[in-house]
């Protein structure tokens, strides 16, 4: 397994949510860079840093070796200095709960530095002539060391849940007819498709949107649409999850609550005054706007899971 670092100032946004690295293959002018041609030398199971406004904001799992690809859609004016043909790496992406700046760390990163192409330029900000770049093993587990075991937490939760086999078993389990939909729910939920749905609603969702809690050990990834709802494409979407306290997906999917498109809390009046103390009195919640794709699964939820008494 090899380390490496992408410096993503211009595609962030689009490379984490889509799950990929891109890099042309050659500049506009019809240059090569060397570090696009780093592309071709990652392999599955490779470990990426992500840096993106002066902070490491999460690692990326390489899942396949580059391929040739188009330019994606979605970078918009910000690849117009790019040739049209390029490398794409499909790469799961997971974000820290607390990022650092490396900037903070200069004098024990300083060292463990390359004398050139690295990924850092004198001021400790990333190197923004460089895309891709290895890694020594020296300087990658110092970052893992910074990072404070969240590098350790993440992979364990991507081994147990989302390796190749899991998926497998994910397919396996959708297309099965022996099986009623809720049997299914349940088995994907408990066994595998929670950490595949999780880590991409992790890209989307950091806390709980009613008790703010944002640690992932004590979160669920909640369908939107619900399971038996759903398609095979819509169960694993990433914008059709939220990440809830057990108690808040209990009412979000048994429909004593919804979220309407400004991400307000709406009770139902079939909410026992009692129970909606006791789960839901401690708590302001702090109103995130739905995304365009979150509202489209929340209108359906409003319209066909939520009792529609509103309190």
């Amino acid at each position: 397994m090899k380390y490496w670092w992408v410096n993503q100032n211009q595609t962030f946004k689009q490379e984490i949510e889509g799950g990929y690295l891109w890099s042309p293959k050659k500049s506009k002018n019809n240059k090569t860079n060397p570090f696009y041609e780093t592309m071709t030398r990652v392999s599955s199971g490779d470990i990426v840093f992500s840096f993106y406004k002066t902070l490491l904001q999460g690692i990326g799992i390489i899942n396949e070796s580059a391929k040739t690809s188009p330019k994606p859609s979605e970078f918009g004016s910000a690849g117009d200095v790019w040739s049209d043909e390029g490398w794409l790496v499909p790469t799961t992406f997971l974000l820290f709960n607390q990022p650092i700046r490396p900037k903070d760390h200069y004098k024990t990163i300083d060292p463990l530095l390359p004398e050139k192409y690295g990924p850092l330029n004198k001021n400790f900000n990333g190197n923004q002539g460089i895309y891709l770049t290895e890694l020594n093993a020296d300087l990658a587990h110092h970052f893992i060391e910074l990072l404070d075991g969240q590098v350790e937490e993440i992979l364990s939760s991507y081994k147990k849940n989302d390796s190749s086999e899991n998926l497998v078993e994910i397919k396996t389990i959708i297309s099965s007819t022996t099986e009623t939909e809720t049997q299914k729910s349940q088995v994907i939920k408990s066994r595998v498709g929670q950490g595949l749905f999780r880590s991409r609603v992790s890209l989307v969702e950091r806390k709980c949107r009613v008790t703010g809690i944002d640690d992932p050990r004590f979160l669920i990834a909640s369908h939107i649409k619900p399971w038996a709802a759903s398609n095979n494409i819509e169960r694993l979407d990433r914008y059709n999850g939220l990440l809830l306290a057990p108690h808040i997906d209990h009412l979000f999917d048994s429909g004593f609550i919804t979220f309407d498109s400004n991400g307000n809390l709406i009770r139902s009046n079939e909410l026992p005054n009692n129970i909606e103390q006791q789960m839901l009195g401690h708590y302001t919640p702090s109103p995130k706007e739905l995304t365009n794709q979150q509202e489209n699964y929340m209108k359906y939820h409003r319209q066909n899971v939520f009792k529609h008494q509103i309190k």
